[in-house]
């Protein structure tokens, strides 16, 4: 089975950074997109960052040119967080779209999710 390892949150004051690791465990037989969401409470969970097999990405546009996602050899997707802001403040949640047997069809994986507190 499928499953997601979150590390990194922590607390920080604003104007700093962050790294956020998630590894990839249950060897699946590949895995395509992988992402970063966050969700604060009340609210719904957001796209934050999208990397695709191929290397593309896409952000939310309110981390653009602060945020970077990015992918290693090893199935392990990072979110490097710079210039934090305290409207940053949130869960954040690793997400992969992983190929599964037997019938090698997409399955969607999530985190336990990791917290992120910017102070002001």
């Amino acid at each position: 089975q499928v499953q997601l390892v979150e590390s990194g949150g922590g607390l920080v004051q604003a104007g700093g950074s962050l790294r956020l690791s998630c590894v990839v465990s249950g060897s699946p037989f590949s895995i395509n997109a992988m992402a970063w969401y966050r969700q604060t409470p009340g609210n719904q969970r957001d796209l934050v960052a999208r990397i695709s097999s191929t290397g593309s990405t896409n952000y939310a546009d309110s981390v653009k040119g602060r945020f970077t996602i990015s992918r290693d050899n090893t199935n392990t997707v990072y979110l490097q967080m710079n210039n934090l802001k305290p409207e940053d403040t949130a869960v954040y949640y690793c997400n992969v779209i992983a190929i599964v047997r037997p019938f090698y069809r997409n399955q969607e994986v999530w985190g336990q999710g990791t917290l992120v507190t910017v102070s002001s």
